[in-house]
């Protein structure tokens, strides 16, 4: 028709959705999104964490919705593909580092719902240089074959006879928690083992046995007692520092305390080795000169049994963490001092100095052989040369 101005209807635009918006925040709380999207001193979610892999130097990707340096170009199809399967737009692998073989796992209404939230940030202009690794390792067609090796897509799937809080455990720690990419044992590859969750090496850290092993395991926790410790980082056995308070900062003392008792019935249900070597004797010459070290350096805040006290100073005796079949985190306690999770049941994060300008490494192996084969701990001496290895790793200041 001449002369009739013809009116279109502007284009629905979908308003954001509060409900989905505040579950997917919870679901970047499980997943622990923060701790690795977001660099010291940086903005939240921008990137730029450098992690240190047996393969070299990852950073890691801006998340937030900026259209240059972050997903802002993203779909949702994007999201889903490079979170499930670790292929990002344009057919670029990504590293395993991302631990997209544990959140394959998560549930598509889960991830709907943390693609959401992120799409809620406030972008960030933060441009990262992500893949730092050297030839060959920086090709990431490599990953094509380590998928096919070492990629397992199934989902998790209920146990018979399993309680639903198991179930949900099973689902959150090897799922969005992705538990297993630093408790999990890996092979030369950098793929995980069998031996799920009984203790690997991290960044010159040692992240601990969490199965239900009675020595070097949770296995003497009660499911009460995993759960203080995963909302607060302290309970009567033992005090999270280095990068497990981390995690407690950032994500599980942020969860809900179904989710923290779900966690923590199926980790002590998991079973775990509980062999041990036998005892070093107190006469032998490394215990004798450790027992030495301990009562001048150690014994004023942990006491003579080896109890520490409540809150404060954690306990040696029957601390798993003491007992780990590597020293490493130890040995970087001693020489480079530590402090515990600050969370807000726990707002003092107790904190132990550095030994390292007053022990040489002798005196620190001495002292760790003690500590690891007194008041009923067992497990193997540490020599002078690993302490040597660590204190040459860590930077001088």
């Amino acid at each position: 028709m001449v002369g009739v101005a013809v009116m279109l209807a502007a284009p629905a635009f979908a308003a954001p959705d509060p409900a989905r918006i505040e579950a997917g925040r919870y679901q970047a709380i499980l997943a622990d999104c923060i701790g690795c999207h977001t660099a010291p001193g940086g903005k939240a979610f921008a990137g730029g964490v450098l992690l240190d892999t047996p393969f070299g130097k990852l950073a890691t990707p801006n998340i937030t919705p900026d259209k240059a340096t972050g997903l802002g170009n993203w779909s949702a199809a994007d999201f889903r593909a490079a979170v499930k399967t670790g292929m990002a737009p344009g057919g670029r692998r990504l590293y395993p580092a991302m631990p997209y073989p544990a959140y394959a796992r998560i549930s598509d209404a889960d991830l709907n719902d943390l693609w959401a939230y992120l799409q809620s940030l406030a972008p960030v202009r933060n441009p990262v240089n992500v893949n730092q690794l050297a030839f060959p390792f920086n090709i990431r067609g490599l990953m094509a074959g380590w998928n096919w090796l070492y990629f397992k897509t199934a989902a998790i799937q209920p146990q018979p006879g399993k309680s639903a809080a198991f179930s949900r455990g099973e689902y959150l720690v090897n799922g969005p928690g992705h538990c297993g990419a630093c408790h999990t044992p890996k092979n030369l590859f950098g793929a995980d083992t069998a031996a799920a969750l009984t203790g690997s090496a991290l960044q010159g850290w040692f992240a601990p046995d969490i199965t239900a092993a009675p020595r070097r395991g949770i296995g003497g926790w009660h499911v009460s007692e995993v759960v203080t410790y995963l909302k607060t980082g302290h309970n009567s056995h033992a005090m999270a520092t280095g990068p497990m308070a981390e995690v407690i900062e950032n994500s599980t003392a942020l969860m809900r305390d179904a989710d923290l008792a779900a966690i923590a019935t199926y980790l002590t249900a998991l079973p775990g080795d509980g062999a041990a070597p036998a005892p070093l004797s107190a006469g032998d010459a490394r215990m004798k000169e450790g027992a030495l070290v301990y009562d001048s350096n150690c014994r004023g805040c942990h006491n003579s049994g080896g109890g520490g006290q409540s809150l404060i100073f954690p306990p040696l005796a029957a601390n798993p963490v003491v007992q780990q079949q590597s020293a490493d985190s130890l040995i970087r306690v001693v020489l480079a001092g530590t402090q515990s999770a600050q969370t807000a049941r726990a707002p003092t994060a107790a904190a132990m100095p550095s030994f390292a300008w007053r022990l040489n490494d002798v005196e620190v192996a001495a002292v760790l052989t003690y500590i690891r084969n007194a008041w009923g701990n067992a497990a193997a001496p540490v020599s002078p040369d690993a302490v040597t290895k660590t204190r040459r790793s860590m930077p001088r200041h």
